[in-house]
């Protein structure tokens, strides 16, 4: 992607200044890559999570299909989504989706099972039917589980991205793979803390909006 200057160093400032609209393009495909493949996980995660809460044969076969699928190596996942996508971000995306679901759908479900049958049973009492007990009472009390899953299944998307690489949709992985191809160290080391810093600040920002709608978790603590 680009070549290595003369002096090359592993921290160079040259390279940030020089650089820095290249840099800016990796890290905002990275973002966009890792929040629609989260997103879009999480949105197949929680019916199926749901399912499995309803009705307990479902739990077997969702849970070990979704294990089975993480157990891929990435680009063994890639590969076997390439003929059906094509060298797109699609592809990109597909594949961590397909990662996600393992981490979401188990934390959504524990969330789930964790709920207190009395707790059920009072919502019913009141006169709550399944949609509104669903959505009111198991979901809210649901979310400190199911943010957990979140917050790993983001930061695992972080460093898959990178992997897209070898289809030219991976974001700083895009540089990184470059960079090692000719020995550019600014350039790998850059790229590679980025994306270390992508991780923990999503991290930190899902771990804020967890406690941002979770108060009673707070109060619990105190």
């Amino acid at each position: 992607m680009t070549a290595p200057p003369d002096d090359n160093e592993w921290i160079c400032g040259e390279y940030l200044s020089t650089r820095r609209q290249i840099l800016l393009d990796a890290v905002v495909q990275h973002l966009q890559l890792t929040a629609v493949s989260v997103l879009v996980g999480l949105v197949i995660a929680v019916p199926l999570a749901v399912l499995a809460r309803r009705w307990g044969w479902a739990a077997g076969p969702v849970l070990a299909v979704t294990t089975i699928l993480y157990t891929i190596p990435s680009l063994a996942m890639f590969s076997l989504l390439l003929p059906v996508y094509g060298l797109s971000a699609t592809l990109v995306v597909s594949g961590l989706v397909l990662y996600s679901l393992t981490l979401l759908v188990r934390n959504i479900l524990a969330g789930l099972r964790a709920v207190p049958e009395e707790t059920r049973q009072a919502a019913r009492g009141m006169g709550y039917g399944p949609i509104r007990l669903l959505l009111t009472v198991e979901l809210p009390l649901a979310v400190p589980a199911a943010m957990a899953g979140l917050r790993i299944a983001t930061v695992s998307a972080v460093s898959l991205v990178t992997v897209g690489a070898i289809v030219g949709f991976g974001g700083l992985g895009n540089l990184i793979y470059a960079g090692m191809n000719t020995y550019f160290k600014a350039q790998v080391l850059t790229a590679s803390v980025l994306c270390v810093v992508i991780a923990v600040a999503a991290d930190l920002l899902l771990l804020a909006v967890q406690r941002l709608i979770t108060p009673w978790t707070r109060a619990t603590r105190g």
